[in-house]
């Protein structure tokens, strides 16, 4: 009797799989990149206030900001990064302003005069206004999920994290395979990495930053053609980045 049971939950469920399949992306038509929120990977701060709404959250997980999914900092996660941007962003002082960016600035465009200072040593726009300009490594990734699906994320990396962005740049960019041609560098969205968070201090204080390995190769051709696409539509500028002051916050504590 009990195999039965589950023989027809089973075809059930099928059966239901396949009705999806027959009427995929139905409903969905109108939306775009703009109608979505880009998931940030950030680094749980004391500051943060899902601490306090979340009594498995600690300082050093790793927050989804959009599925408000927790990952234990020792215990990381594993990413394919995408799409690499650099960015200058221009905010208001804390607490002041809309929380979004005041201007966000290529690496060629011209942007304000700046002069280093402050308490938090920061690099201010020359002029008094108390707006400051943050360098932004932004790593668009798709983490690969434990029970074998995927999402896209994005992950920004500032102030003491800059130096780590540099160091995974150059882990990427340092892989190289055999092929029919001789040596070749794969494209950025062919490995796994694997990213946890350590505990980090200076003179100043402490705090928790990325630390990153490799894993090795993507292994599924579904995967790797959804990265491919995800950093297609990063390049042709389809993917919208909203950033916020609080999605910069979990990083207030680290000294400069």
């Amino acid at each position: 009797m009990g195999k039965q049971v589950t023989k027809k939950a089973a075809n059930a469920v099928a059966e239901v799989n396949a009705l999806f399949e027959e009427h995929a992306g139905q409903g969905l038509e109108d939306m775009g990149q703009e109608d979505l929120a880009l998931p940030f990977l950030k680094i749980l701060s004391g500051l943060d206030s899902i601490l306090d709404e979340n009594e498995k959250a600690r300082k050093g997980d790793i927050y989804n900001t959009v599925t408000g999914a927790l990952h234990k900092g020792s215990e990381g996660i594993h990413v394919i990064p995408c799409a690499y941007q650099r960015k200058f962003i221009q905010w208001s002082p804390r607490g002041e302003g809309s929380g979004a960016p005041i201007a966000i600035f290529d690496p060629e465009d011209d942007r304000p005069a700046t002069e280093r200072g402050g308490e938090e040593n920061k690099d201010y726009v020359v002029g008094g206004t108390g707006d400051y300009i943050e360098e932004t490594h932004q790593h668009f990734v798709v983490i690969q999920n434990e029970d074998g699906s995927a999402e896209t994320a994005l992950i920004a990396m500032k102030s003491t994290q800059l130096k780590k962005s540099r160091k995974w740049n150059s882990m990427m960019q340092s892989v190289t395979m055999s092929g029919k041609n001789g040596t070749f560098v794969p494209p950025r969205f062919s490995q796994v990495y694997h990213l946890k968070t350590v505990k980090e201090e200076n003179s100043k204080g402490a705090w928790h930053g990325w630390e990153m390995s490799r894993v090795g190769p993507v292994e599924s051709a579904p995967l790797f053609l959804r990265c491919k696409a995800f950093a297609t539509s990063i390049t042709a500028g389809d993917v919208v980045v909203k950033h916020a002051n609080d999605e910069t916050r979990a990083n207030s504590e680290i000294p400069f």
